[in-house]
């Protein structure tokens, strides 16, 4: 019985590890939608405490315009999710031309939509590019996930409107 026992553990334990190890490369396509980390009991914390912003130096952008986003934080963090939506409907928009180290292009619904990070390492000032669409869409905003730790996250954390 002790023998089974340990089995069962050593199964359970392997599978936690490799369902944790999963998201060590980025999140899935599955947070594309709702931004939201699919980690075992991770817990979601309130946006308006966050240490965390999204800036872009520009309050309006025109049809195949580059936009630089940074995002500043005042602790280290380990995953992140980053998109620009349009303001009318919520639809995930443009593509991410310049990402930083430790992060990877995403295709949430169209190629280079969205960046994650590509590693564990600890991460605080990041700068992105973004490309508007050559056509119109309006207003956008930014908004990011950040996973502070495997249990703690940020879901959607917005930057200021960039009109169009």
């Amino acid at each position: 019985r002790a023998h089974i026992a340990i089995v069962g553990w050593a199964c359970t334990i392997l599978c936690l590890v490799s369902y944790v190890a999963a998201f060590s490369h980025g999140a899935g396509l599955s947070a594309c939608t709702d931004m939201m980390p699919r980690h075992l009991r991770a817990q979601l914390h309130s946006p308006s405490n966050n240490y965390v912003t999204v800036h872009t130096n520009m309050s309006f952008y025109l049809p195949g315009d580059k936009v630089p986003v940074t995002v500043r934080s005042t602790r280290d963090f380990m995953g992140f999710l980053l998109q620009a939506r349009k303001v009318s409907n919520d639809e995930i928009a443009g593509t991410f031309v310049f990402i930083p180290p430790g992060s990877k292009l995403l295709t949430c619904f169209e190629d280079s939509d969205a960046v994650t990070h590509s590693d564990k390492s600890l991460k605080r000032n990041l700068s992105f590019v973004w490309k508007a669409p050559d056509q119109p869409i309006g207003d956008i905003k930014f908004f990011i996930s950040i996973v502070q730790s495997y249990f703690v996250y940020w879901a959607k954390i917005e930057s200021a409107i960039v009109a169009q």
